[in-house]
């Protein structure tokens, strides 16, 4: 009696220990309830990765991260004041009275010295202090700054780059980074790859028309990339409309050289849907005869919203321009008929759909093409190259070719971005799994010798990549299997470690310690694997071309964000590289193998400085220590063993520094190139094998007139330096431009 008695008392007190349990934790939890938003700057553009957290409560320990589209959910206490903080690298730190009725909508005003959102250097949003890469953006603000008709020479201000110009605007233009080959480079636009199968990209005619921004990686990036993408992926973005109200203008100009360019863009959105349509035309005589360069343009970009989390989007852009090669008219007579036409191409669809809160998916079909024409049907008057001192020992003949190039890039990619977690104690942690689908087609025609090849190639590349962000640590690591029908499987890493050693405190801002490596990989061009002459024949047996590349820096902001200043140090070793090797010396036939290896190590340091609201100052320098190990042609003085890459100094920089104060707006920018390996291919008595070098400063002026007039004034080359980029082909000397731009 007593036992049930007692069985029964203890059996209440369970009971009633549980209900106060339960009691306490609901109570707890209608404590808290969530609060939603979105963070952005002040151009209204959504910032990821930002730290988001609540006072009175210890913001670190309970804050979450905004996603890739700047959008959070923090539970916080119903009970008592209650402030939302924001803070993010680069930007000046926020807060706001919590709001539990509606999202809230919070702003970071952008630091002096101003951060970007990249894409490229993960394939999502990301800031560039928090991706772990060494990457440069070229913001709208500078595109329409800077006032640079071609991209090639907006990306000569670019660490660690060089460009190389055979002659005037319009004549072949070749980038390499790090030390890395021309063909090194992946080139989008929108996502899009413009790349020729085997990484050839020639920026002749890609011109700043109707572009929002430019993002250039460097380092090897095939983990998320594939093939191509051994020293660099340079990305551009065309301009999309966001104003209710069409927006656009027209810009006419006119100068040096029998230059004309105009252009002109509209903006806008109704409804679902946003559209940016443009067109431009740049013609020029250039210096010397037969050098006139002709290049039309359009860019078109319109998309729809599909419900509250999708979007379709159309991209195209067409580049048509037609050049004269006149050759090395700096060691003789100009040829008189020579000729090349580019009309390039693109047209892409994608679909990008925010599936889940913690899903979102990207599908994209593009094609690229490009038609290539080179055109030298009379035979102009043999001539002996001379120049200064030097004399050739025999006598130069023009070469005539006829040759057409039809090449069509399918390009198919879908992606998946997993969030797994964006709490502060957990971390953001964010996965991303994609696939990419290229079907290279090309025909190959050479009208004199009367042959046509049509080669193809489908290739298919997996990769994952994992991002780890805490309050001081940002971990990211990708891998990528590709198969290519020419070389068969190659699997590429990559990772990246970011992290903020000192948080800003007064006039001392953030230091950033960030270190990455990764492998890179190159398909052989169409010609290398498939051509049928016998002095180059294709080899499709031949291995892709490879790179190793590590990167150290550090990043350190000071005076309240007014001053950043990054030191970088890049180690990048390039294996397999592939050309020709005679395999009939009585026959002067060739084969193409992979018989090349090269080092190339530096440091780049760059400073960003604005003092104070109207100038803004910008400067880098890269150092590059570079060496052939094993040489594709072992009998050239300029290519054997042990020599210093050819065309890429040891010593390089650039400077920016603009005033931008009420009606008026001017830029002085200049590109410093030291002395490098080139050659006269001319067989002089003594030879040329060194190019000193050159300095050049261009000048912007921009003058409001009224609301909707500006009155333009470019000069390039304001020192008049007469210089070489490749020996024998002449730079343009000053040059001027006046025009007016009439917005609306």
């Amino acid at each position: 009696m007593r036992t049930s008695s007692l069985s029964r008392q203890i059996g209440i007190c369970q009971l009633i220990v549980f209900c106060c349990l339960l009691l306490s934790s609901t109570a707890h939890a209608q404590d808290r309830t969530p609060v939603r938003g979105v963070v952005v700057d002040q151009n209204d553009r959504r910032l990821p990765r930002a730290l988001v957290g609540w006072s009175p409560d210890n913001a670190a320990a309970k804050g979450v991260f905004t996603n890739e589209r700047g959008e959070f959910e923090l539970m916080v206490p119903t009970i008592g004041s209650c402030t939302i903080e924001v803070s993010l690298t680069g930007f000046t730190s926020a807060s706001q009275p919590c709001n539990f009725h509606e999202p809230m909508r919070i702003v970071l005003a952008i630091a002096p010295v101003r951060e970007s959102v990249v894409v490229t250097a993960t394939r999502t949003e990301a800031t560039t202090a928090l991706v772990g890469a060494s990457v440069t953006t070229f913001s709208e603000e500078q595109l329409e700054r800077r006032q640079m008709p071609l991209v090639a020479d907006l990306l000569r201000s670019t660490p660690g780059a060089m460009v190389v110009r055979t002659g005037a605007p319009g004549a072949v233009t070749s980038l390499f980074v790090r030390g890395g080959e021309s063909t090194y480079n992946k080139v989008l636009v929108d996502g899009i790859p413009l790349n020729e199968p085997g990484g050839t990209f020639f920026f002749n005619n890609l011109t700043t028309e109707s572009l929002e921004r430019i993002e250039v990686v460097r380092g090897a990036q095939s983990a998320l990339f594939g093939s191509d993408a051994m020293a660099s992926v340079v990305q551009l973005f065309t301009k999309r409309g966001a104003s209710p109200t069409p927006s656009g203008g027209v810009t006419i100009e006119g100068g040096s050289y029998a230059t004309f360019r105009t252009s002109a863009l509209v903006s806008g959105r109704s409804g679902r849907v946003d559209y940016a349509v443009g067109g431009a035309r740049l013609s020029t005589d250039n210096r010397v005869p037969n050098s006139q360069f002709d290049n039309n343009g359009f860019s078109v970009n319109v998309g729809t919203s599909i419900g509250d989390r999708a979007t379709l989007r159309a991209i195209g852009r067409g580049e048509f321009g037609k050049n004269g090669v006149p050759g090395q008219t700096a060691f003789g007579r100009p040829d008189l008929d020579a000729f090349a036409k580019r009309h390039d191409g693109m047209f892409g669809v994608v679909f990008d759909q925010q599936l889940t809160p913690k899903i979102r998916q990207r599908a994209l079909y593009s094609l690229a093409v490009s038609h290539q024409q080179s055109t030298n049907l009379i035979a102009d008057p043999p001539y002996t190259a001379r120049f200064e001192n030097h004399v050739a020992s025999f006598e130069s003949s023009d070469f005539l070719y006829d040759t057409r190039t039809e090449l069509n890039r399918h390009h198919a990619s879908y992606q998946a971005d997993i969030r797994l977690s964006s709490d502060t104690t957990r971390g953001s942690q964010l996965t991303t799994a994609l696939v990419d689908w290229d079907g290279e087609r090309a025909l190959l025609q050479d009208l004199r010798a009367n042959t046509t090849n049509e080669p193809s190639r489908d290739n298919v590349g997996v990769s994952v990549q994992h991002q780890a962000v805490w309050r001081r640590v940002v971990a990211t690591g990708s891998v990528r299997v590709e198969h290519n029908a020419s070389f068969g499987g190659a699997t590429v890493p990559r990772g990246s470690l970011v992290y903020v050693a000192h948080d800003a405190a007064n006039a001392i801002g953030v230091t950033a310690l960030h270190i990455a490596a990764g492998l890179g990989i190159k398909e052989p061009t169409l010609l290398q694997s498939f051509s049928p002459s016998p002095f180059f024949r294709g080899n499709p047996d031949l291995d892709p071309e490879r790179s190793r590349s590590v990167e150290a820096g550090i990043e350190q902001r000071l005076a309240s964000n007014r001053v950043k200043l990054a030191a970088t140090w890049f180690h990048n070793h390039f294996d397999d590289l592939i050309s020709t090797r005679t395999t009939n010396p009585a026959t002067f036939e060739a084969q193409y193998f992979n018989i090349g290896n090269t080092r190339a190590r530096g440091v780049e340091l760059t400073a960003e400085l604005a003092p104070f609201e109207p100038l803004r100052a910008r400067a880098g320098y890269t150092l590059l220590d570079s060496t052939i190990i094993d040489s594709t042609s072992p009998a050239s003085p300029v290519l054997k063993a042990g020599q210093p890459l050819f065309r890429r100094p040891k010593h390089s920089g650039f400077a920016d520094i603009s005033w931008n104060q009420g009606r008026l707006s001017a830029t002085l920018a200049g590109v410093f190139i030291g002395e490098y390996v080139d050659s006269d291919f001319s067989s002089f008595q003594p030879p040329l094998v060194e190019n000193p070098g050159y300095t050049v400063w261009d000048m912007r002026l921009a003058y409001r007139v009224t609301r909707v007039i500006r009155a333009l004034l470019a000069i390039d080359n304001v020192a008049n330096a007469d210089y070489m980029e490749p020996l024998g082909y002449q730079a343009l000397g000053r040059a001027a431009r006046v025009g007016v731009r009439i917005g609306f």
